[in-house]
């Protein structure tokens, strides 16, 4: 399963490296975080966040304890993203990237696991 998770991790860090440059100022995100009700500085904090777990999950193909922090970071955030898009009653349909990205953060959360203990 080696390949398979090194995959996973840099696949899972790319898109959350992405996704976290995006929310420092894509008009879109920008608008996406006023229409949830959000002020802009936690627009600014989530992306730190989540450039800090795509960091950590990357750099869990070298230590697992970093990739377990950084599963438990994107685990964590999309939470708050799924919740976030019941709270404003969006479709289901946009929250099946949150959904996939908390499926796979919790699997390598869980597989790295071990190490936090």
């Amino acid at each position: 399963m080696g390949i398979v998770l090194i995959i996973l991790q840099v696949l899972l860090g790319l898109g959350f490296l992405m996704f976290g440059f995006m929310k420092f100022g894509s008009k879109q995100l920008v608008d996406e975080f006023k229409r949830y009700g959000y002020p802009a500085a936690f627009r600014i904090f989530t992306g730190l966040v989540e450039v800090i777990a795509a960091v950590l999950v990357i750099a869990g193909i070298w230590n697992e304890t970093f990739a377990a922090w950084g599963g438990l970071l994107v685990v964590a955030t999309m939470l708050g993203a799924i919740f976030t898009h019941i709270k404003v009653k969006d479709p289901v349909k946009a929250m099946m990237m949150p959904i996939v990205l908390f499926v796979l953060g919790l699997v390598v959360l869980l597989i790295n696991f071990g190490s936090l203990l």
